[in-house]
């Protein structure tokens, strides 16, 4: 009797789950996400974590690291790249760069970006790796230090290989990477653009079409192969709230789109954000034993925003502050001193805490006269 009022109570259990189709979305591909970009939160999946090809979204990770030498200063946005072979001789969606000839990485992002260009993913990958190899491998480690785990990138460009697989979740998270920089967001929104490439203009239509047609989409990567089928990573910024879709392996070009509109507008129909700290207004104070003052102020890195269920309105949460053990002077502005930990719908996230000016060192007298004047005042400086 045990077991069967056992069986009984799971299978009353299992039909209380509410599945991904029930609520008639992505219907049409075998995988799809739905998430916040900012918190990461998922507001709708299926098979979200199931190993499948990405086709050209592989380019999201490409751009993610271009993103970054920007950002670090190893390459320039007029810098040229001289073209190799390899990049030449690629096969699919090409801007026809020939070998020997030199493209500036402004152009090569445009290629990557708006026309899903193979050679020019090539042509950045050697720039920025040195070799084709060693920027693969910078893929592969990128994927691990965000928490990608069913990704393993063999090539920069995305054609069909041998253990080249990414799964809708990762596809997500490197895209909520990306979105952080509006570099990115800038050339992924763009329809059309002219560039030059060994000596030709070539004109660039952007293979996203729901950027043009759906008010609101700016980005992000479309992809497809045979084995891949039709897929697309697509986002979306509206009421405060920038919102990253995924779709895999749907049927066609419309279907996939239509997949896409139909989680953006569940998404924004079924939630909404609210800012619980703005880093503007949020300030708080520090003693740090060192230096030339007593006490100096901090804030937040960014919002501290939370996803609100619009059908429960369910904003109960708990913040608390860790600060770095034994902070001494010197310090600069920006940098970070501590963590507000954020806990919230059984999730926990974390915001760094940044000073609001330099601190100096102060010198040995000076610390011994803070140290008398706190005796005096009867406060211990830890």
């Amino acid at each position: 009797m045990k077991k069967i009022f056992l069986f009984c109570l799971l299978f009353l259990l299992s039909i209380n789950v509410v599945k991904c189709d029930d609520i008639g979305l992505a219907k049409n591909s075998e995988a799809a996400i739905l998430i916040e970009a900012s918190t990461k939160k998922v507001l709708f999946e299926k098979n979200s974590h199931k190993e499948m090809a990405p086709a050209s979204m592989t380019k999201l990770m490409t751009l993610l690291l271009t993103m970054e030498a920007l950002e670090k200063g190893n390459i320039k946005l007029d810098e040229e790249v001289l073209v190799s072979k390899r990049a030449q001789d690629m096969g699919g969606t090409q801007i026809y760069i020939e070998a020997g000839s030199k493209i500036s990485v402004e152009d090569l992002i445009k290629g990557i970006g708006i026309a899903s260009a193979n050679d020019a993913s090539v042509a950045m990958a050697e720039k920025i790796g040195g070799t084709y190899e060693n920027f693969v491998n910078m893929m592969n480690t990128k994927c691990k230090e965000i928490g990608c785990k069913n990704t393993n990138f063999k090539n920069p460009h995305g054609l069909d290989e041998k253990d080249h697989y990414s799964s809708a979740y990762d596809m997500a998270l490197i895209a909520s990477e990306l979105v952080k920089y509006d570099y990115a967001i800038k050339i992924s929104s763009t329809y059309d653009e002219h560039i030059k490439a060994s000596g030709e203009n070539h004109w660039l239509v952007n293979t996203n079409k729901l950027i043009k047609f759906y008010k609101g989409i700016d980005g992000l990567k479309t992809g497809y192969t045979d084995n891949a089928g039709y897929c697309l990573t697509a986002t979306m910024n509206k009421n405060d709230m920038r919102l990253i879709s995924v779709v895999m392996k749907s049927n066609t070009k419309d279907n996939r789109s239509a997949d896409t509109i139909g989680m953006m507008e569940y998404g924004y129909s079924m939630y909404g954000s609210e800012v619980l700290f703005k880093k503007e207004k949020y300030e708080k104070t520090i003693r740090i034993n060192n230096s030339e003052k007593i006490n100096y102020k901090y804030t937040l890195d960014k919002d501290v925003k939370i996803i609100v269920d619009k059908n429960t309105r369910d904003i109960s949460y708990k913040t608390n502050i860790e600060m770095i053990d034994n902070i001494k002077a010197p310090l600069k502005k920006g940098d970070v001193i501590g963590k507000l930990i954020l806990k919230y719908d059984n999730s926990t996230y974390e915001y760094n805490l940044i000073l609001k000016s330099d601190v100096k060192k102060s010198n040995y007298f000076k610390i011994l006269a803070h140290h008398l004047k706190d005796l005096i005042t009867g406060n211990v400086r830890k």
